[in-house]
């Protein structure tokens, strides 16, 4: 399950449970439609917080996704995770995300949304 919502500073998106390549591609098709009314630069934030691991295909397809959103005029980012092996995982694939100013902080991206409604 995904859903993309466009905000006051771009894009705000969120993954949950198992997500096949095929969603994930429909998701990039998503993004791709989304990202034609972007400004010239944007934010993103990302939750994940009940996203499941992904397969080495549907990590594949995920960073084809990203790419979408640096091409069409990303300027930061910021990922929320809850599991230590998803946020290792995240951290592979981010890759050059994360050292172009990726914020992965759990405590830092959770004050740019509302409260997950299992933490109340």
């Amino acid at each position: 399950m995904y859903t993309i919502e466009q905000t006051d500073f771009g894009f705000q998106i969120t993954f949950a449970g198992k997500m096949d390549e095929e969603e994930l591609r429909e998701w990039a098709a998503d993004s791709r439609a989304a990202l034609r009314s972007s400004p010239d630069e944007f934010g993103v934030l990302v939750d994940m917080r009940d996203l499941k691991l992904l397969s080495d295909d549907e990590q594949r397809v995920m960073r084809e996704g990203q790419q979408h959103y640096q091409d069409a005029g990303m300027v930061r980012s910021s990922v929320i995770l809850d599991s230590a092996i998803l946020t290792l995982q995240f951290r592979r694939l981010a890759g050059r995300w994360h050292r172009s100013g990726l914020s992965m902080s759990h405590t830092d991206s959770c004050r740019w949304v509302p409260a997950h409604p299992q933490d109340g």
